[in-house]
Order: C-alpha cells, then sequence, then structure tokens
C-alpha cells in the first residue's frame, strides 16, 4: 500500500553498505552484520547470511537447471529432483541444481550438475543473467540455465546417475502441458514443499498453455 505523500520519506541519499562485520562462519556458509546507510541518510543494522563458496570467476554462486525431456511419442517432460532438505526438515521438489565450481561457467555448471544428478546428458538452449534468491536474508545468486535433453539418444534411454557421498536424490518427470497439476496432485499424496522458483514456472506455464489469447476482462 503506498503511503500519502506526506508521510514518504525523503530519499536524498544513495543507499549503500559501511561495513561488513562477521558474526559466525561454518564450512559452507557465514553470517555477516551488515551496516549500510539508508535512502534517508540513516545508518542502519542488517543481518546477512553468505555462502563461502563462491568462485572469483563468476558472480553466481550456483546454477538451478529447467532441464526438457523430449522423446520421440512422448510428451515433454521436465526433470525434476525430490531429496530431503534438513532445513527445511522434509522433502522438496526442485529443479536440478548445484554450486558452480572454480573455472566453471553457468552453462558448463549446468550440464554437470545435471549429469550428476540425473543422469542425462543435454544441451544448453538459454542462460538468464544474475539473479537473487532471497535477498532480505542472503546475497546468494544464481543462474537459471534451460537444458534440452534428447531423450531418443542410447546414453539418455536409461540414464545412470552419479551422485556423491551423502546425497540422495530421486527423479521425477512431470509433464510440461500438466506440470502445476502433476505437482498439486504430488503435494496432496505426500508431505513435501515445492521451490518457489519451480511453482513460479508452473504457473507460467498454465497462463502460456491455456490462457495465450484469452482478452482480460476487468472486474467493474
Amino acid at each position: 500500500m503506498k503511503m500519502n505523500n506526506s508521510e514518504e520519506p525523503k530519499a536524498t541519499t544513495v543507499p549503500h553498505i559501511v561495513k561488513e562485520e562477521l558474526l559466525a562462519a561454518g564450512k559452507w556458509v557465514k553470517l555477516e552484520k551488515t551496516t549500510y546507510v539508508d535512502p534517508a541518510g540513516n545508518t542502519r543494522i542488517w543481518e546477512t547470511v553468505k555462502r563461502t563458496t563462491r568462485q572469483t570467476n563468476t558472480d553466481a554462486d550456483g546454477v538451478g537447471i529447467i532441464a526438457l525431456l523430449k522423446r520421440t511419442l512422448h510428451k515433454d517432460c521436465v526433470v525434476m529432483v525430490k531429496q530431503f532438505r534438513p532445513p527445511m526438515g522434509c522433502c522438496t521438489l526442485e529443479f536440478p541444481a548445484g554450486l558452480i565450481d572454480e573455472g566453471e561457467n553457468a552453462e558448463a555448471a549446468a550440464l554437470r550438475e545435471l549429469k550428476e544428478e540425473t543422469g542425462y546428458k543435454g544441451e544448453v538452449v538459454g542462460v538468464t543473467p544474475v539473479t537473487c534468491l532471497d535477498p532480505g536474508l542472503s546475497n546468494c545468486t544464481t543462474q537459471i540455465v534451460l537444458v534440452n535433453i534428447n531423450g531418443d539418444e542410447v546414453e539418455n534411454i536409461n540414464p545412470t546417475q552419479q551422485l556423491g557421498d551423502g546425497e540422495f536424490v530421486e527423479v521425477i518427470l512431470l509433464p510440461l502441458d500438466e506440470f502445476q497439476l502433476k505437482i498439486d496432485e504430488l503435494l496432496k499424496k505426500e508431505k513435501i514443499v515445492v521451490d518457489a522458483k519451480v511453482y513460479i514456472f508452473a504457473m507460467g506455464m498454465v497462463q502460456a498453455f491455456f490462457k495465450p489469447r484469452e482478452l482480460p476482462v476487468l472486474k467493474q
């Protein structure tokens, strides 16, 4: 809700970071106290979570992969992964994803992670700019990589995962034209949380498949 003009603070300063102080650090993440100046010129404090693993060659921490499996006489399917996530305390439904290694770009990281988590070999057909994930909590960033998989190729008929120690990933194929419907059915059957990126993509697919020519009618 927009405030009245009389209530709006005047933005007279370019907001900026003053300093970042380490509060705690682990192997994979760290917590910092961020001192910054807001647009009104006030000095404020923010608690910020950062990954410790970002490589020097990239502004993105990792990649998410929208992988479309294309097979003769089959519907196009989105390749999904289901795994237990300790911070959630339950399993989640996600796009395949992972961190970018030293010397990799987003495309190389996506193809490697896709092969490791799902066993599929694909071809990159699109990459997003660097995007943020939860900017109120963390500076963590990602690039979403669109990959096509030729399901008729021999190595993609019975793909073999290449999981690391402690990785337990179940591959789930969901038809693209029923993507949100199949997710909703899955949610009714078991305790699982869907990654926000996945459900936003699903809602977009509904609009693309079923309402491409629908003219807007505003409620009176």
